[in-house]
């Protein structure tokens, strides 16, 4: 079994090898900020869309823990949402035994779950999904967290709720980081209270009419990026 893991392993990583492209992978590396002082400094890409590496992920999804830690350590940021994406898959139809041993190996490996994208396609389905019906003090936790990756994960997992109709949490969370200095948690804020006003208005706009003034602009921005344009401009105008 170790050796036929390992061999998935090995045919994984030369399917993502031979898919590189150095263009594409110069252009993300400036896109993810990975220079010198931004957020994701250092991290390394492949060059591979997101389509491919699901593709990839769908075709290993009985790939072993050791094995995608192995990917979720990788250097390359491909190889770590391909890690992400699989845990997806599987977490989708395991039963209880199985979703808990993912939601664990996700929380306690967090450092490698270091780019907004990592966070965003993976944190819902896995940490929002497996929390819905359990007590959810990890999310304050991480909210509070100096971590920026573990704040995000904290506020975008909670888009499962929101789907759900539960809106409680995304409030809490976002009061927790209103304060929050980093323009990419203003962003996932502010897409979070977006969501939430989608699907009920009057609860975002009974947050947005305790906290809008003192909100980061960029947040309120994705916050009210939806409302007529009438509305989000007397918002805009009375923050100022």
């Amino acid at each position: 079994m170790v050796n036929q893991d390992k061999s998935k392993l090995k045919q994984i990583k030369q399917k993502l090898i031979a898919q590189a492209d150095k263009k594409k992978a110069k252009i993300l590396q400036s896109f993810f900020k990975t220079g010198k002082g931004q957020y994701a400094r250092g991290d390394v890409f492949l060059g591979i869309t997101v389509p491919k590496i699901r593709h990839i992920a769908k075709q290993f999804s009985d790939l072993e823990n050791n094995d995608i830690l192995e990917l979720l350590k990788s250097k390359y940021h491909e190889q770590r949402l391909l890690a992400l994406l699989i845990w997806v898959e599987q977490f989708s139809s395991a039963e209880q035994k199985i979703k808990t041993q993912i939601y664990q190996l996700y929380i306690k490996h967090t450092k490698y779950i270091n780019n907004w994208d990592l966070v965003d396609l993976s944190a819902p389905k896995i940490i929002g999904s497996f929390l819905f019906n359990t007590q959810r003090d990890i999310l304050y936790k991480f909210a509070k967290s100096p971590q920026l990756w573990q704040k995000r994960i904290a506020i975008v997992a909670t888009y499962y709720f929101i789907k759900q109709n539960d809106f409680a949490d995304t409030f809490k969370i976002a009061r927790i980081l209103l304060t929050d200095k980093h323009d990419l948690i203003h962003k996932a804020v502010g897409w979070m209270l977006r969501e939430a006003g989608k699907i009920n208005l009057a609860k975002e706009e009974e947050f947005l009419g305790k906290y809008y003034k003192n909100m980061p602009r960029t947040m309120l921005r994705y916050a009210i990026e939806k409302f007529p344009e009438e509305k989000r401009l007397k918002y805009l105008k009375s923050q100022i």
